[in-house]
């Protein structure tokens, strides 16, 4: 005991409390500068404008007391008033643009197009065949599946496009808005379309975040057979069936900011407001609601496996890149797919363009991806269609179906593009929006063709989100396999 005590001793006081001080000194100076760091970091974030910090009144909630879809069109026309009065009307001069959205008589102003496309609208039929429902992606509208709407119309389908809550209006929508607000809105939707179409079998078609919450309708009338209609089919275009696995985290920084009063830390990015249809900023809120609905169908397949229902799962037809910067392609096959029960259930996986594989543009990481997924992506319960050019001698695609058969396809790429993307899936060529440069003149702005040379940090929004491909080349093709799926064609 004696010796651990001398032990001790010989360490004097004064030495003690310098290493105090200087540990203290060293924490102080950290803290100093992170401050400065953090507080550059916010300096050189974009300014917001009125668009970014602005919640409209009239959104809808699930604390809402509308009950219906017309109560909901009538408080959509509230929430438009708003926009016009609150945003619209008081633009600063400063803030307005030939390519702002929200600058009125733009390019870029929604009220070029024929139709109010940021709005819920539906095309009805006299003796319809069926009913779609409509349901587009996280800071999208109802413009991205317009085209399927006209062309659903033609064959005797009646349509429902919905707009969901925090879309269509101001990216600050995206602030508070919750997946159950949106959830809410497709179960007024479906209940709503049935009233329309009686008897006859309803689909539902979702784009990105539109495919989880149809599969949350779905498999939540599942549970309750008795009160919510079920769809016969369900078809996706690029479903977000799993995000990054840093997605729960990001929200953390939004929380960061509502504490701090800090606005801008409420946004992954903020970017000028071009795209009539579509917002280029995207909240934080945004992509952890696509995470929270995602989470929210995986916790309900696990329940459906155990389910003893007699009634079987709707048989699902999805299109995806094989390449997806927004959602994981990895997550559609393995959280989904792989997941469903035995049923007509069909994945057509279009590949990347081979001959720029060949040239050794794409990263090694994206080649190794690529193959990984190729081959994990065969296997019961459903059926995998990959559409390709690999081993090609002329440069017509081909189906192979489940790694085994092959069929030729009067297909080609276009010129110019190495892959689809997230956003291409729906979109045709002749779109006057995102298609293009042979599609009807637009009424106003044309983005899927721009080709913009120049030096960089010159453009409001980066080179990357113009040249990213925005129509999807083999379109015709994916409309007659929604149409077969269906037995309209």
């Amino acid at each position: 005991m004696k010796r651990f005590q001398s032990y001790w001793i010989v360490i004097p006081w004064w030495s003690v409390r310098k290493i105090g001080q200087f540990l203290w000194l060293a924490l102080l100076g950290i803290i100093i500068i992170g401050v400065i760091v953090f507080s550059l970091y916010i300096k050189s974030l974009p300014v917001l404008n009125v668009w970014h910090t602005t919640i409209l009144k009239g959104e809808y909630t699930t604390a809402s007391t509308v009950k219906d879809f017309e109560g909901y069109l009538a408080l959509e026309e509230k929430l438009f008033t708003s926009l016009e009065r609150e945003v619209l009307d008081k633009i600063p001069k400063e803030a307005t643009s030939l390519v702002n959205r929200y600058s009125k008589g733009s390019i870029s102003d929604p009220k070029r197009w024929e139709r109010a496309y940021n709005r819920s609208y539906e095309l009805p039929v006299k003796n319809p065949k069926m009913g779609a429902i409509l349901i587009h992606g996280m800071s999208d509208s109802p413009y991205s599946l317009h085209t399927q709407a006209s062309y659903l119309q033609k064959k005797g389908v009646w349509v429902l496009v919905l707009r969901m809550p925090g879309h269509g209006t101001i990216p600050s929508g995206l602030i508070n808005i919750k997946w159950q607000d949106m959830a809410s809105v497709v179960q007024i939707g479906m209940k709503y379309l049935k009233e329309k179409v009686k008897d006859k079998p309803i689909q539902m078609m979702g784009y990105s975040t539109g495919a989880p919450l149809a599969l949350h309708y779905t498999l939540t009338a599942l549970e309750q057979s008795s009160t919510l209609p079920l769809p016969s089919s369900l078809v996706f275009y690029s479903p977000a069936i799993g995000v990054s696995p840093a997605a729960p985290l990001a929200i953390w920084q939004s929380r960061l900011g509502s504490l701090l009063g800090i606005e801008k830390l409420q946004w992954n990015s903020v970017s000028a407001e071009y795209d009539p249809f579509k917002y280029a900023s995207f909240a934080v809120n945004a992509g952890d609601q696509v995470y929270r609905i995602c989470k929210k169908v995986q916790e309900q397949l696990d329940s459906n496996i155990q389910n003893t229902s007699s009634k079987a799962f709707p048989p699902i037809l999805s299109f995806a890149s094989i390449v997806d910067s927004t959602v994981s392609v990895s997550d559609t096959i393995e959280k989904l797919y792989k997941r469903l029960p035995q049923g007509n259930h069909t994945l057509v996986l279009f590949d990347i363009r081979h001959s720029f594989m060949n040239n050794h543009l794409i990263t090694r990481k994206t080649k190794k991806a690529l193959e990984q997924i190729r081959q994990n992506a065969t296997a019961a319960p459903y059926t995998l269609e990959l559409i390709t050019d690999l081993n090609s001698s002329d440069a017509y695609l081909v189906k192979i179906t489940d790694n085994k058969s092959k069929e030729k396809l009067d297909l080609k790429w276009a010129k110019g593009i190495y892959s689809l993307s997230h956003l291409a899936l729906p979109i045709s060529q002749n779109d006057p929006l995102y298609g293009d440069s042979n599609a009807p003149k637009s009424p106003g702005i044309a983005l899927g063709h721009l080709a913009l040379y120049g030096e960089n940090a010159v453009l409001q929004t980066s080179a990357s989100a113009l040249l990213r491909q925005r129509w999807n080349p083999f379109y015709t093709y994916t409309k007659f396999k929604v149409l077969d799926f269906w037995g309209i064609n």
